[in-house]
This record gives structure tokens, C-alpha cells and sequence, in this order.
């Protein structure tokens, strides 16, 4: 068979993926348009008069829930365990690919969807390419038995042009769209064995190996929720903003003006005299006003929607924007920060394998060392997610003789990253040597003095 054609199991695998993308367009969008504040509420028919429904109010609860968790998630450095070759070599790729910016839209990408993926290969050059791809154009066969890929497809559409590529455990197949099929358009056989899509998931479950969303159909609903109060809100402002009054027994030409001509609803609505004559039995018309609404009702009602949603996200309250009028201590905002410290702390276990095997494929491209060495991934203590924090914990451990303050694991937890610990490294064995040449002068010197040195030993 041709180069330019698909094998019959690979075009049952194409289309068995191109259909997974497909069926899975609805549910992506729909967590997308939440997080980025587009969706749209359902409209109850009941407050809301047709003609305000075009009205859109906005929580940003969901971009909360997923920054707030994302924010914890840094990558601080990677290592192999007595490889400095190696781990030379994987800091070089991972410098390479701005990893460092990318990983934050992969970690954030699971977050929102529910997975991401990272696909491996090479550039023009041949060096070792790791990118980012998000689930809206790319879906993988996974096999939950052995938690392998065993196929993956990255689909592109631009109008009427479609790309795909073709992830294979033996080679990566590009594709373009004809009509309906495909054209094979190159095979470049990669030798790595496995399929180079590596899933980033998130919260799996036994029953859905796909991963969920941290935007779950209870934030989503209580999101709704409170949208539509917010609603209500702008929509009791447009017609309470102003009290009502009611006058009792006047008479018509109470609503005329000078001429005789009927003054407008606005004009009487907003007259704060009202020039009032006695009706024909004489008795004075009786004027009120009707109690002006309590706009703080909706406050409390959305305040109640964010303690739920605080809940079932394990987020402080204070971070939706509820807030009490006694402020929080430092404690217990450490204390309501626990759940979520916790979420992160598991977070960064499950995606320490997909960016460990990830990085030892992008390794193995390389050929450079056999056999491919381990990778650890070490991450920013998310319980301190500032330098600052970091740098004012660390400093608390060297004062308490719990780290060395020379160790390069004290200069991680303060936050200095990789290439800053290098320099400074390389500043401590300078300045290490400077100090022995002095301390070898300064003995010479004294010995000279005394009389005592020894010629052959001095020189």
C-alpha cells in the first residue's frame, strides 16, 4: 500500500477520534464560556421582563476556582538522581520550550476542561519539541488497563482547510483534508516505541479515566444562581430607584399644566411639590409614598450562593468576595486555606508523571544518554505561593537549624529557580577559592615573619 494512504487500521483509528472530538465539542465549550464569563443563564420567565433578558450580570466565580487553584501549581525544577548530564540536558529542553510559561496553560487547561496534553516531537532543526495541546482539538484511544495512549489525533480546522496529525506508537502521520477523507501528506517515523501524547488528567475517577473539571455542574448551577439575583438587582434599581408616591382624591387638573396640556408621567413622577386643589366637598388630597426597596436583600442572598460555593471548591469565602465585618486573622485564613492547600498538594502528585514521562521522551529523542535516566519533578510549595512567603519560611527553618543555609534545598524552598542557584553556586566555590589563597598568604606571611617557614614547602 501507498505512503499516501491510510492503512485500514489506521483509518478506523482516525475515525474513531476525529468522532471523539466531535462528541465532546458541546461540553468544552460550555466549560469554556463559563470560565471566561460568556455563558449564558437559563432565563425562568417569571422576574425578568422580555425585554431585559438581553441584560448579562457576571459572578467570575469560575475563573476564581480554577486561578486560585492553577496559582499553586509551579514547576520548579527537574531532576535526575546522579545524572548531571541528564539533568543538564532536560533543563536545556525545558529552557528550550518555555516550558516554564507553557506548563502554566496545560495545568490550567486540566483545570477548566478536565485534561490536557502534552505532545512530543521535533523541530526543523531536530532538537526535541514539547508542546501544549488543549482537548477542543485533540483526543486520544487510552487504555485504562495498562494507562497508556495507543493513539491520539491533534484535528485543525480553518474554514473549509482541515489538518490533522496522526500520533502513532511507531511513527506520526500528517494529514489534510479532501472533501470527506484524507490525504496522507508525510510518515515520519520516530522509533520511540509508545504513542508521544502524554494526558495531563484531572481529578480521574475510576469510572471516568478522562478527568473533570474543577467547574462542576454545582459551581456552574450556583454560578446561574447567582447571576440571575445580580439580575434582579439591576433590573428592581431601573424601577424603585426613585420612591414611589400615590395621591388620593385629586383631581385631574392636578396633572395638567398651566395651559390645560397633561403633563408627562416624568414630570409627575419626579415633581417633589405637588400643587394640590381641594375637591369639591373641600377635603385636602392625601399624598404618600410607598417604602423604598431594601437592595441589601440581594447582597445577603449572593452572599449565601458564594458560602456554598466555597464548599463544594474548598476556597476561602473571602476569595469569592464574601466578607464579614469582622476581618479574618492571619490563622484563620491559614486555617480556611488547608482544603485548597491539600487540592494542590494532589494536583502536583498526578501531574508529576505526565511531565516526568513527557521529559524522558523529549530525552530519549535526543539520544544523548541509554538508557534514559529517571526525571523528578520538584514544585513550588503551594502552601506559600509568593517568593515572599517562600523566602520568610525557609529563613524560619535556618534559624531553627532545620536546613543548612549553604544547601542548594534551601535555596529552593526560598524560590530562587535553577539558573539563579547555578550563579550562585559558581559565587560560593569563587569566593571559597578567594578565601583559601588569602588564608595560604596570610601563613606564608607569618611564617616569614617568624623565621619558622619552610622554603620548599612555601613554594
Amino acid at each position: 500500500m501507498s505512503t499516501l494512504t491510510l492503512t485500514d487500521a489506521e483509518a478506523a483509528t482516525l475515525s474513531r477520534l476525529v468522532a471523539t472530538v466531535a462528541e465532546d465539542t458541546w461540553r468544552l465549550r460550555t466549560l469554556d464560556d463559563y470560565f471566561t464569563g460568556l455563558s449564558r443563564m437559563a432565563n425562568l420567565g417569571i422576574a425578568v421582563p422580555p425585554a431585559l433578558q438581553a441584560v448579562r450580570t457576571v459572578t467570575g466565580w469560575p475563573r476564581i476556582i480554577v486561578d486560585a487553584l492553577d496559582e499553586r501549581l509551579d514547576i520548579d525544577s527537574l531532576k535526575c538522581p546522579d545524572d548531571s548530564d541528564a539533568e543538564a540536558a532536560v533543563g536545556a529542553i525545558w529552557d528550550a520550550n518555555d516550558l516554564a510559561v507553557e506548563s502554566q496553560l496545560a495545568h490550567q487547561d486540566a483545570l477548566v476542561y478536565g485534561r490536557s496534553y502534552l505532545a512530543v516531537g521535533v523541530d526543523e532543526q531536530g532538537d526535541p519539541l514539547v508542546s501544549v495541546e488543549s482537548p477542543q482539538h485533540m483526543s486520544v484511544d487510552y487504555d485504562v488497563r495498562t494507562r497508556t495512549v495507543r493513539a491520539a489525533l491533534r484535528l485543525i480546522s480553518a474554514g473549509v482547510q482541515r489538518s490533522a496529525t496522526l500520533y502513532l506508537p511507531d511513527q506520526t502521520v500528517y494529514l489534510e483534508g479532501a472533501g470527506t477523507g484524507w490525504t496522507v501528506a508525510e510518515r515520519q517515523p520516530h522509533g520511540l516505541g509508545v504513542v508521544p501524547v502524554i494526558r495531563l488528567a484531572n481529578r480521574q475517577r475510576i469510572a471516568d479515566r478522562r478527568g473533570s473539571s474543577e467547574i462542576t455542574e454545582e459551581v456552574r448551577a450556583l454560578t446561574d444562581a447567582a447571576c440571575r439575583t445580580l439580575l434582579g438587582q439591576e433590573i428592581a434599581r431601573e424601577f424603585f430607584a426613585a420612591p414611589q408616591r400615590y395621591v388620593l382624591g385629586a383631581s385631574e387638573g392636578s396633572f395638567q399644566g398651566p395651559d390645560g396640556t397633561q403633563r408627562s408621567a416624568w414630570e409627575t413622577y419626579i415633581g417633589r411639590y405637588l400643587a394640590l386643589e381641594r375637591d369639591e366637598d373641600g377635603a385636602v388630597p392625601e399624598v404618600g409614598q410607598f417604602p423604598a426597596y431594601d437592595p441589601g436583600v440581594y447582597g445577603r442572598i449572593v452572599d449565601t450562593y458564594a458560602r456554598l460555593v466555597a464548599g463544594v471548591t474548598a476556597l476561602p469565602a473571602h476569595m469569592l468576595g464574601y466578607t464579614t465585618d469582622n476581618p479574618a486573622s492571619a490563622e484563620a485564613i491559614r486555617s480556611a486555606e488547608a482544603r485548597l492547600i491539600k487540592k494542590a498538594e494532589r494536583r502536583q502528585r498526578s501531574f508529576s508523571g505526565p511531565w516526568s514521562r513527557a521529559m524522558r521522551l523529549a530525552l530519549q529523542l535526543t539520544g544523548a544518554t541509554a538508557p534514559v535516566p529517571a526525571v523528578n519533578v520538584q514544585w513550588r510549595d503551594p502552601s506559600t505561593p509568593t517568593v515572599a512567603a517562600q523566602a520568610d519560611a525557609t529563613t524560619k527553618l535556618v534559624a531553627a537549624g532545620v536546613l543548612p543555609a549553604d544547601s542548594e534545598v534551601t535555596l529552593e524552598r526560598a524560590g530562587i529557580d535553577r539558573a539563579q542557584r547555578q550563579r550562585i553556586a559558581a559565587d560560593r566555590a569563587r569566593s571559597a577559592g578567594r578565601d583559601a589563597l588569602d588564608q595560604i598568604a596570610r601563613t606564608l606571611t607569618s611564617d616569614n615573619r617568624t623565621g619558622t617557614a619552610d622554603h620548599p614547602a612555601a613554594a
